[in-house]
Order: structure tokens, then C-alpha cells, then sequence
């Protein structure tokens, strides 16, 4: 089964409940829209910081799967977060998890978050776990 489609599908279900959308998965390249919902907002109405975290998360998990040997498994280890500006509520944010290191027992990622107009609302880097 194609990657993209699994990833859409319901592979990682807490990617649904976000309302995240991948747009392209490659093992060298995550990209991800979601769109910010009153339900995912804090005050005043824009995106929460761990509806940001929870978006990049899932991108890096992806972007660890589309690289691990068959039958192993992935857990982040390690999540650091710079809150650069906010996503107001109705606007479309943007997700590109590039990997850093992919090596046989950790791969990091970081994954920038942008607003559809380029506007950069967070940058994420993360440790995956290989299981």
C-alpha cells in the first residue's frame, strides 16, 4: 500500500483528530496541513502551543516510519519547541519535517510550521526512538 495513502488513511489516528492532511511523505521529506480549528485554539482564538507540538510530532513520527526496517516500531524520546508567532483561528498552517540525523537506534527531525502565507509560527526538533 502506498505510504501517503496508509499515512492518510488512519495509520497514526491522533493525526485525524488534529484534521492534519499529508500532502507528500518521502523518507527525506514530511509535508502536512492542518487547519486551525476554535477547537484546537486557546485565547484568543489562536492555535494552542500543544496543538503546534502535536501537529510537528506527528510529522517527525511519519518521517521516522517512512525509514524504519520492517517490523521495528518508533516513540519520541525528545521534543524541543520555539514558539516563533501565532496561527489565528480559520487560517491554514503548513508542516515540513526535514530529518537531521537518521541512524539505526534514534533519527531526529525538525519540522518548521508556517502559516499558508510563509509566516513562520514554530520550529520543532525532535528524537525518535527506533523500536
Amino acid at each position: 500500500m502506498d505510504k501517503l495513502k496508509q499515512l492518510n488513511d488512519g495509520i497514526l489516528p491522533f493525526a485525524k483528530l488534529l484534521g492534519l492532511a499529508f500532502v507528500s511523505a518521502t523518507p527525506d521529506k514530511v509535508v502536512a496541513h492542518m487547519d486551525v480549528r476554535e477547537d484546537l485554539c486557546t485565547r484568543p482564538a489562536v492555535l494552542h502551543g500543544g496543538a503546534i507540538m502535536a501537529f510537528a510530532d506527528t510529522l517527525g513520527a511519519a518521517g521516522t516510519f517512512l525509514n524504519l526496517p520492517e517490523g521495528a516500531g518508533t516513540t519520541t524520546i525528545e521534543s524541543k519547541t520555539n514558539f516563533l508567532s501565532s496561527a489565528p483561528v480559520g487560517t491554514r498552517v503548513i508542516g515540513e519535517a526535514t530529518p537531521v540525523h537518521k541512524g539505526r537506534r534514534t533519527q531526529v527531525w525538525q519540522t518548521r510550521v508556517t502559516t499558508a502565507e510563509g509566516k513562520l509560527v514554530a520550529l520543532v526538533t525532535q528524537t525518535q526512538m527506533v523500536l
